[in-house]
């Protein structure tokens, strides 16, 4: 099965680029060793670079910035394929910003 992790950190306590590689390289050698595959991801840019669109009532709404104001924001995702919820639970659990962040585990709605 496909899951998508959503990677929920604040923004304001970002971890340098290399703390980033470097965890990233030991997250994805145990994704591997748990006999999952890491599909792809992507770190986005700050919610401050975001652009939010609506549609009411026929009328398109376009804003700067996130739609919700909350303590955290989708950094990036990663979408992983393994055997189960308990699997992806784990893996999650070993990113590296799940020691400071939040990482939200979505089944990929495939047809």
């Amino acid at each position: 099965m496909k899951y998508a992790l959503l990677i929920c950190d604040d923004e304001s306590g970002r971890s340098g680029a290399e703390d980033i590689a470097r965890g990233h390289a030991t997250w994805t050698a145990y994704i591997e060793s748990r006999g999952a595959v890491f599909l792809g991801g992507v770190r986005l840019r700050p919610s401050e670079d975001a652009t939010s669109v609506r549609t009411r009532a026929g009328e398109v709404m376009i804003s700067d910035g996130p739609f919700v104001e909350t303590k955290e924001q989708i950094g990036g995702f990663a979408l992983i394929e393994c055997a189960d919820l308990d699997t992806a639970a784990d893996i999650a659990s070993r990113h590296p910003y799940a020691a400071h962040g939040v990482i939200e585990i979505r089944p990929v709605l495939e047809p």
